[in-house]
């Protein structure tokens, strides 16, 4: 039997605000724009620096509540961990035009920035999610296509 591997671990920081929806069945769903950077001197021994901007979506799946975590601990400039899976997915927008994007469906999250003032106790470390059902399959924006709301697939840059 062959094997295959979708698995995707990125650090980096919040480029905005966590954007929190509710689908019609009620599951919160977070999207983050996450910005990972790698600099390198190149021939000349001048710096160089490079920003890449990756779309992360994080669902409350059974069990978890990675969206509501992100919403209430989450903030621009912040620092996190994100462990997931790549997805790729097409739409039609408004005027009829095929629209692409690629996303990082986010299954565990570790909030890196320190907070001010001590140690909260309520404020979870680390979460992840938990399958949505008993077979392992996640719920996705294919399973909720009213979550989806074309004005905003933009990257905000």
């Amino acid at each position: 039997m062959s094997r295959s591997l979708n698995k995707v671990m990125l650090i980096g920081n919040l480029g905005a605000d966590p954007e929190v929806r509710s689908t019609a069945s009620g599951t919160r769903v977070a999207t983050l724009s996450l910005a990972t950077s790698r600099s390198w001197t190149n021939q000349s021994g001048e710096r160089q620096e490079k920003t890449e901007w990756h779309r992360v979506v994080l669902w409350n799946n059974r069990g978890s509540g990675l969206a509501d975590i992100a919403e209430k601990y989450l903030k621009k400039g912040d620092k996190v961990y994100i462990d997931g899976r790549i997805e790729y997915r097409t739409w039609e927008d408004r005027e009829g035009k095929t629209r692409y994007t690629t996303e990082v469906i986010g299954r565990e999250m570790i909030m890196l920035t320190p907070r001010g003032g001590g140690t909260d106790a309520d404020v979870p470390a680390r979460a992840s999610a938990q399958p949505a059902v008993a077979d392992g399959q996640s719920e996705s924006y294919n399973d909720f296509p009213e979550a989806l709301d074309e004005e905003d697939d933009d990257l905000p840059f």
